[in-house]
């Protein structure tokens, strides 16, 4: 019998000279109120394609929590039901041009209203659920089976949370639901029966769109990559329903919590105040929370990239209860050992590791041992002398380099912040002149680079300045809301982007 030949294994977009965009799902445009995984998203699509892009990068997919933040999510497993498309359920029958119109979604096309969102968003999906079959669908039996591991937990933490109006878990006025005691519990699912289905269809929702959608990038030649935020938010499925996995006390509140130390640029440091893992417990069980975490991320994504990498070699713990990070200390993380366990669970697994901030020896060394890609960023590279490590002389190849992180300014925004001796170097260092302008003269200081992987915000490419920033770390308000605007990812400017992609050999 004649032997088929062996497959060969696809290998990630970050092993070739390739580049892409940063933009978030909820930046597309779209009349009702925010992105979302419909038409934009395909045309998003094809506008990445047409620019000889083979990247979309689109931050984390969850809940948003705490600030609007997907970084402070509900879960790190759930995906965003904002995100679900309304005019694709109504050419379903699911919804009626009627009841999406009647909602206000907010008047600003360049800003996500969370508040509306919140109030128009899930009456919209109860009344699609009511008029849907997917009971008896072979497909959402599969779905549920899949995420058997985290979705009955969630929905039923979801559930619970509206139960009690909204209150974090260690808030709720049962003790049984927040310790978890099977018998409260039972009465719960039986009572919140309807709210619990609920939550399971809108995830199924989410997974059904969000499939098409990456179905249809793949076939374009367009990986998604995605982030794994490294620390759970307290108020939070997980933390709820994993509490053996964190540093808590017996009434379920941390005993420490996460931050960083202080430095240059914060003399009290960032006080996170994420609930901390207990690396000990996790090993003991071969990191299976993690693992099932990877899993369902790599459903998500082509590839994954690590926030906070270096909390895997060491993290800065702060005792709870303090209002600064000042009194941390540093704890040893799970090192190699968590990478070596996760690749082999997940074979070919594509990682980047978001290596930024402060960098000892020992966190080079595991970023080495983990083979993962670090990042270099434009934006902090032009110190006068080329003292620094991002400038791109020194990149390597395996490494992404990005202009500037959804928690960095735009270039126009940047200009106007970082010190003048640095703006003036960059000038000098990349041949700047009026006629290409700033943005783009980044850009092709991006696209010329050794690493294999650039990339970078969509902000950039339309030469947008104050404003259009996602994210400014440490504040609260005003984030995770810039929207791109309908017409903005132009023929025109697809032809251009194509034109410096193809001239430094990244097509």
């Amino acid at each position: 019998m004649e032997k088929k030949p062996a497959r060969k294994r696809k290998t990630s977009v970050l092993n070739e000279r390739a580049s892409g965009i940063l933009l978030p799902i909820f930046s597309l445009p779209s009349p009702h109120g925010v992105g979302t995984m419909g038409k934009a998203a395909f045309d998003f699509a094809d506008f990445l394609h047409a620019a000889g892009q083979k990247i979309w990068q689109v931050l984390p997919l969850n809940p948003t929590g705490y600030g609007d933040s997907p970084y402070a999510s509900f879960s790190v497993f759930a995906g965003n039901p904002y995100f679900i498309d309304l005019d694709l359920l109504r050419k379903e029958g699911l919804l009626t041009e009627e009841e999406i119109a009647e909602c206000d979604f907010g008047s600003d096309p360049r800003r996500v209203d969370y508040g509306r969102l919140y109030e128009t968003r899930l009456p919209l999906l109860r009344k699609a659920m009511a008029r849907d079959g997917f009971r008896d669908r072979p497909d959402y039996a599969v779905f549920v089976e899949e995420n058997a591991d985290w979705l009955p937990d969630f929905a039923l933490f979801t559930a619970l949370k509206a139960h009690f109006g909204g209150k974090p878990w260690l808030e709720w006025e049962d003790r049984g639901a927040r310790l978890r005691r099977a018998q409260t519990l039972n009465k719960y699912r039986r009572l919140l029966k309807n709210e619990i289905e609920f939550f399971e269809y809108t995830q199924y929702l989410f997974a059904k769109q969000w499939k098409k959608l990456k179905k249809y990038c793949n076939k374009l030649g367009i990986s998604i990559v995605g982030d794994i935020p490294i620390y759970c938010a307290l108020d939070s499925a997980d933390a709820w329903a994993n509490p053996a996995q964190f540093q808590l006390d017996e009434n379920r509140r941390p005993k420490l919590v996460a931050g960083v130390p202080p430095d240059a640029f914060t003399e009290d440091g960032q006080l996170w105040g994420n609930p901390l893992y207990d690396w000990d417990a996790m090993k003991k069980d071969g990191y299976g929370w993690w693992i099932r975490r990877f899993r369902a991320a790599k459903r998500l994504y082509d590839v994954i990239r690590i926030d906070h990498f270096r909390g895997l070699e060491s993290y800065w713990a702060v005792p709870a209860g303090d209002e600064t990070a000042r009194n941390g200390s540093w704890l040893p993380g799970p090192g190699i050992d968590f990478i070596r366990a996760v690749r082999k669970a997940l074979p070919g697994l594509a990682m980047i590791a978001e290596d930024l901030g402060y960098i000892t020896p020992e966190v080079a060394a595991l970023l080495r041992d983990s083979r993962c890609p670090g990042m270099k960023v434009l934006e902090f590279a032009f110190q006068p002398g080329a003292k620094s490590n991002y400038v791109p002389f020194r990149h390597e190849k395996n490494c992404v380099c990005y202009i500037g992180t959804h928690d960095n300014s735009p270039i126009l925004e940047w200009k106007n912040e970082f010190f003048e001796d640095d703006i003036e170097f960059m000038k000098k260092y990349l041949a700047f002149s009026e006629k290409e302008g700033l943005c783009y003269t980044m850009i092709r200081g991006g696209m010329e680079s050794n690493a294999n992987t650039f990339i970078a915000q969509m902000q950039d490419f339309l030469e947008l300045g104050a404003g259009s920033r996602i994210n400014s770390p440490g504040t609260n308000e005003g984030n995770w809301q810039w929207r791109m605007l309908e017409g903005e990812a132009s023929e025109k400017l697809a032809a251009k982007i194509r034109d410096y992609t193809e001239t430094y050999g990244r097509i």
